[in-house]
Formats: C-alpha cells, structure tokens, sequence
C-alpha cells in the first residue's frame, strides 16, 4: 500500500536509469531557474537600472554598467525631485487604509462569526453581493458622497480621509477573516464566556491572539492594494503635495531624466518587497486559513 501511495508519473525502477534521474534532474533545475528569472528578473533589472547613467540605459540596456554606476540618480530622486515627499505620503495613505480595514474587518467577521446575530446571514449575503458590483460603478457614487459627506458638512477631498475611509469597505476582507474566525475552536470560546468574558474581552483577549495568521495576510493585502492604488487618489487627492508615489510618478514620467525616474520607480518597490519579506512566513501560514490552535 505504501508503494501505491507514493507512486508517481516516474517508477522507482525508472528512477533508478541514469538517463531518467539526469533527465528529470536537469528538468526540475531548468524550472526552477525559469521561475527565478521570471519573479526576480525585472526586479533585478530595475534595480540595475536605477544606478544606471541614461546613455547607458538608452543604448546598452543589457550591458553590465559599461560605463560606472550612477549612484546620484538615487539621491536625485530622493531630493530633486521629492521623491521622499511623496514616499511618506504614501506611506501614511498605506497605514491608514490598514488600519481602516484592519477595524472593519476584524469587527464584521468577529459579529458574523462568533456573535452570530440573528439577521447574520442576510448581512453576509449582502455582504458577498458587493463582490459582484464592478469597482468602477461605484465611482460616481462614492465620489459624489465624498464630495459632500452626510452629516460633516465639508467635503473630504484634498484629505486622507477620503481615501482611507473608503478602504474599510472591503467585502473580501470581512468574508476572508469570517472564514478563518469560523475555523477557530468553538470550546475555548465557550469556556472564556463561563468565566466570565463579555463580548468585547472575548474579541480583544482570545479571539485576535488566534488570529495572527490571517491578519498577516489583510495587512499585507491591505498595504499593497492601498500602495498600487491610483485611480481613487488620483479623483480625491488634487494637491501634488499631498498625493501618494503612484500618482505622482506618471505625472512627472515625462519631464524627468531616465535614469532618475527609474531610480524613483524602484524606490516605490521597497516597502512592498520588504513588506512581503517580513511577513511571508505569516502569510504562507495564513493563506491556507488552517486552524489556528495546533494540539
């Protein structure tokens, strides 16, 4: 039965061929350096570019630095063309939508799974249909109540607000951690209410130390979508001043040397990378929204 069950395309025997295991070795090594190259290849290619004079790029974009590194084309980016203003925008743009979605989700998939109300599953079935409304329907809508807010009295654009309060809708989101709260183990709730855990202590105290798994994964979604997110800032956010590395990059694409522009395009990368760096193993782990409690 063993054998069965570890058979696969190739048989023991034929593992044992020289010609096979070679074959299939040199195989398994080409894939895994197609794979390389094509994740890591147009990042290391931007990153050669960024230290790279413009002649250089233009004319030899291949050649291995033909003529030096160009390491002021960073420290252009980063002063010249104020680069590092808009960095920080983003930055606070990204940290602020996750924490918008960080609340709303948590909260929507803790009441829909572990409070269970009783009109819950009509909440969630709403909240599923919002998943089939294409995004952009909802522009003029959403860009008309920015405009004009109920109850403020002011209009939110030219804030950050109108960038991060738009964020916490996110359907997604509320049924990815609805799921996993729905996987967490029923009797350590139950125990926690017999000891005395009101609804509030339960969310705080037990259910959000489980969790670590799956909020990984949201924060990591919610950062990257806010950082790549062009079209909504581009509507709400007018002042170059206070608009994110991704609407200000095309607009100064035209009118900035080569090699300084792409120095700033890769100095817009390093949060995503380092983010994804630091949090892969959280989000590998919570990817497959297993259980949260292991023994």
């Amino acid at each position: 039965m063993d054998g069965v069950a570890d058979r696969g395309a190739v048989s023991v025997a034929d593992w044992r061929r020289p010609s096979v295991r070679f074959g299939m070795g040199g195989t398994h090594v080409l894939l895994l350096v197609l794979l390389v190259v094509a994740g890591l290849g147009p990042m290391l290619l931007l990153a050669k570019f960024a230290v790279t004079p413009t002649q250089d790029i233009l004319r030899t974009p291949m050649a291995v630095f033909p003529n030096g590194i160009a390491w002021d084309n960073l420290d252009k980016a980063w002063n010249e063309v104020q680069i590092s203003k808009y960095f920080f925008n983003t930055i606070w743009l990204a940290l602020g939508s996750w924490a918008v979605q960080m609340v709303v989700a948590t909260t929507a998939g803790y009441a829909l799974s572990v409070l269970r109300p009783r009109y819950g599953k009509v909440v969630q079935a709403a909240v599923l249909s919002t998943m089939f409304i294409p995004a952009v329907v909802l522009l003029v809508p959403l860009y008309l109540t920015i405009l004009d807010p109920p109850l403020l009295g002011t209009s939110l654009i030219n804030s950050f607000w109108a960038v991060w309060l738009p964020a916490g809708a996110s359907a997604f989101n509320v049924l990815l951690v609805q799921r996993f709260f729905d996987n967490l183990p029923r009797e350590v709730f139950e125990a926690a209410r017999v000891d005395g855990a009101g609804p509030y202590r339960l969310f705080w105290s037990i259910v959000l130390p489980m969790s670590k798994p799956i909020l990984g994964v949201v924060s990591v979604f919610a950062i990257i979508a806010s950082w790549k997110d062009f079209l909504w800032p581009l509507l709400v956010l007018k002042d170059p001043l206070i608009q994110p590395l991704s609407v200000r990059l095309p607009a100064i694409a035209a009118t900035t040397d080569k090699g300084v522009f792409l120095a700033a395009l890769a100095i817009s990368t390093i949060i995503p990378v380092l983010l994804f760096l630091v949090f892969q193993r959280t989000f590998l782990q919570g990817a497959g929204l297993g259980g949260a409690v292991k023994g």
